[in-house]
C-alpha cells in the first residue's frame, strides 16, 4: 500500500508503496481514504512537539468508503461512506454516558498495530493513519454521513470544523449578541469565527499577524480584524467600557497567546483555549487574578461535540447554506500555512498532494 511515513522527528516525511496494513480484527473496519484534510496537530507531531509513535502513517482528519469488515462486526456496512473520528465514543463508560463522549479514553489504539513497513511496526497518526490510501480502524471511529456529501467537504468536518464550531456551540456556548475575540485565524480558528456567527455574535474580532489570513477572517464571519499589535487598541474600541470581550478563544496553543486571550477577556467572560499546545509550554495565573476578576479558563478538546450526533449536525447546516465548508476547501484554508511549515522541513510537495486521492 502507498502512504507517507515519518520515521524521525523533526525529518521529512516520505511516500513508501512498502506499506502494509493488516486485516481488520474483531471490532474494527477497513476504509479506502478518498479525502484527507492536513492539519496543524499533523505538523506539530511531526515536528516532535506533540507526542507521537514512531514510525507513523500522520493524518487524523480523513473521509472514504468502508470496503471489509471484522470479525463480528455488524456495521457500518461494506460501501457506507465515512468520517473518521480520532476520538472514537465507546459509548457505554461514565463520560460517554456523561455528556462528554470527546473525553472518552475507552477506545484504544489498535493491537497489534494496523500498520508495518519492511516487516516493521508501524503507527496510525491518532488512531486514524488518513495519509495512506486505506486504514483499519475501530468500527466505532467510522461515522457514516449520507453518500451525496463530497469527500473533501466529509474529511475537514472530521477535525477543523468540528474542534472550531463545537468551541462555539459546544464548549462556550455563546450566546446572542456576545462580543467574541478570536486569535489565529488558520484552519480551526476559521471555524471558530463561523461559529460565533452561527451564534450570532454581535462583534467578531479576528487577530493573526498574516493580512491573508485577516482577508479570509473577514470573508467567513469577523466583522473586524486586527494584528497583535493593535489588539490592545481593539479592547478599547470595540468592548463594553475598553473592559473585554465575552468570549475570547485562542486557537494557536501557545502560553503567550493564553494569555494574551486571557487579559482580553471580560471580568465574568470566559477564555476558551482551543490550540493543542505542548506539554512544557507553563502558563501562569496568579491566585488574586482568578479570585478577583471571576474569568472562566476553559479547555477545549475536539469542540467538546459528539461525532455520532455532530457531525451530521454540521453536514446539515452546509446544506442549509448557513456553514461554508466548500469556501473551505477553495480557499485552502489552513493548508498553506502548514504547507509552508511542512515545506521547511523538506515535505511541502507530500503534504500538498494530500488533499485528495
Amino acid at each position: 500500500m502507498r502512504g507517507v511515513i515519518l520515521r524521525e522527528a523533526g525529518k521529512p516525511v516520505e511516500v513508501s508503496d512498502e506499506l502494509t496494513l493488516r486485516r481488520p480484527g474483531p471490532g474494527e473496519v477497513r476504509v479506502r481514504l478518498r479525502a484527507a484534510g492536513v492539519c496543524h496537530s499533523d505538523l506539530s507531531m511531526c515536528e516532535g512537539r506533540l507526542p507521537a509513535r514512531l514510525p507513523m502513517v500522520p493524518g487524523h482528519e480523513g473521509a472514504g468508503e468502508v470496503v471489509e469488515l471484522g470479525p463480528g462486526v455488524s456495521g457500518p456496512p461494506v460501501g457506507t461512506h465515512v468520517i473518521l473520528s480520532w476520538i472514537p465514543p465507546c459509548g457505554t463508560c461514565h463520560l460517554c454516558l456523561g455528556g462528554q463522549p470527546n473525553l472518552c479514553t475507552s477506545v484504544t489504539p489498535p493491537s497489534p498495530p494496523t500498520l508495518s513497513i519492511a516487516g516493521e511496526p508501524a503507527h496510525a497518526g491518532l488512531g486514524v493513519g488518513c495519509f495512506a490510501e486505506e486504514t483499519v480502524v475501530d468500527a466505532r471511529a467510522a461515522i457514516p454521513i449520507p453518500d451525496d456529501v463530497p469527500f473533501d467537504v466529509a474529511a475537514v468536518v472530521g477535525c477543523a470544523v468540528l474542534t472550531g464550531v463545537g468551541a462555539v456551540i459546544n464548549t462556550a456556548r455563546v450566546r446572542p449578541g456576545s462580543s467574541v475575540l478570536v486569535i489565529g485565524c488558520g484552519g480551526v480558528g476559521i471555524n471558530v469565527i463561523q461559529g460565533a456567527r452561527l451564534a450570532a455574535a454581535a462583534t467578531v474580532l479576528a487577530v493573526d499577524p498574516f493580512p491573508d489570513k485577516l482577508v479570509a477572517a473577514r470573508a467567513f464571519g469577523a466583522t473586524h480584524v486586527s494584528t497583535p499589535d493593535g489588539l490592545a487598541d481593539a479592547v478599547k474600541e470595540l468592548t463594553a467600557e475598553g473592559g473585554g470581550f465575552d468570549y475570547a478563544f485562542e486557537v494557536v496553543g501557545r502560553s503567550a497567546t493564553i494569555r494574551q486571550a486571557w487579559r482580553a477577556t471580560r471580568r465574568g467572560g470566559t477564555t476558551v483555549v482551543v490550540g493543542a499546545g505542548s506539554a512544557d509550554d507553563l502558563v501562569s495565573f496568579s491566585a488574586a487574578e482568578l479570585f478577583f476578576t471571576e474569568r472562566r479558563l476553559v479547555g477545549c478538546l475536539y469542540g467538546s461535540g459528539d461525532v455520532r450526533t455532530d457531525f451530521g449536525r454540521l453536514l446539515r447546516l452546509w446544506r442549509a447554506g448557513r456553514l461554508d465548508l466548500d469556501g473551505l476547501i477553495t480557499r485552502r484554508i489552513g493548508l498553506e500555512e502548514v504547507g509552508e511549515a511542512f515545506t521547511a522541513m523538506g515535505s511541502g510537495e507530500v503534504i500538498r498532494s494530500l488533499v485528495t486521492f
